[in-house]
């Protein structure tokens, strides 16, 4: 069986630059955890692109600048930082408060969503407009390393669709995006999931289940959430400086027959698990890798610390 690895090194700052997952982030309409700043510096996709350079302006700089096209082929870090129409209000009330020695606006101006997608149903409209109608005044010279911050936030306004939650059509959204990227490598980390309502939790667990085969990570301040396919043998690395000791496995949907880890305090052996029964909550990791393998999918749950 082969064996599928998973890391919370998206929880440290910094970009790992010898891992090879990409990440994408979404923002959902709970509230930010702590640690949202970095989580956006790790959503970004590389990528080749054609592209003129005059196209890449917003239309104040290319009038501003009198710039001339001309076209080349360079690698773009394309920006995929997707908001839920209520994830972009909670973007620009509560991002500024995690700077709160930085002016409000210029920190509203650095944590620009790229995409606001959704059934537009929750989003006020201040902040539509704030940032539909953002343009960056940055000088000339910074343009191909800024170019996709000088752009408004493009809306997509997905109403007409009420038979799928936001988070849905924002992962579908990104699995869409780049075509041509290794969706194996691909990672969807999605702020703000948990917390408030009941139904919407469960609604966020279900796209773990209807995305099986992307790897995407529900995040709260205090806790994470994310799919272990039982098609996989799982090797958790645990990054005991931002996460544990406390962690679960849970079985949704269906019992699993027979469960076997190594490195937790309550280990399982071939344990089967099934709600009304036995369900690995309020276990301990042990060590610095954890094991997994299951005869079902499992959810695997682990908490944050408060660093």
């Amino acid at each position: 069986m082969d064996v599928m690895t998973h890391s919370s090194t998206f929880l440290l700052p910094g970009n790992d630059h010898g891992s090879s997952v990409t990440y994408a982030l979404v923002v959902l309409n709970q509230r930010l955890p702590r640690f949202t700043p970095i989580l956006w510096d790790h959503g970004s996709v590389s990528l080749m692109a054609f592209s003129f350079f005059a196209n890449c302006l917003p239309p104040c700089m290319r009038e501003r600048d009198k710039v001339f096209s001309f076209g080349f082929w360079r690698c773009v870090t394309a920006q995929v930082r997707v908001c839920a129409d209520g994830g972009a209000n909670r973007v620009f009330d509560e991002m500024p408060l995690l700077f709160p020695r930085d002016d409000a606006l210029d920190v509203r101006h650095r944590y620009k969503p790229d995409i606001i997608k959704g059934d537009m149903d929750s989003i006020r409209t201040e902040v539509l407009d704030f940032y539909t109608n953002l343009c960056d005044q940055s000088n000339l010279a910074q343009i191909f390393v800024r170019a996709s911050k000088m752009q408004g936030t493009k809306v997509v306004d997905e109403s007409h669709d009420q038979d799928t939650t936001d988070l849905h059509k924002c992962v579908a959204y990104i699995r869409d995006f780049a075509p041509n990227l290794d969706k194996s490598n691909l990672c969807i980390l999605v702020a703000a999931a948990l917390g408030g309502r009941f139904d919407h939790e469960a609604a966020n667990i279900n796209v773990l289940y209807r995305f099986s085969t992307t790897r995407i990570i529900l995040l709260s301040d205090d806790c994470l959430i994310y799919l272990l396919p039982r098609t996989h043998r799982h090797e958790i690395h645990i990054q005991s400086s931002v996460e544990g000791p406390h962690c679960g496995l849970i079985p949704i949907g269906m019992a699993s027959v027979g469960t076997t880890t190594k490195g937790l305090q309550w280990d399982l052996t071939n344990t089967e698990m099934r709600f009304g029964d036995l369900v690995s909550t309020s276990n301990l990791v042990q060590g610095e890798k954890i094991t997994v393998q299951s005869s079902s999918d499992l959810l695997w749950t682990i908490s944050i610390k408060k660093v």
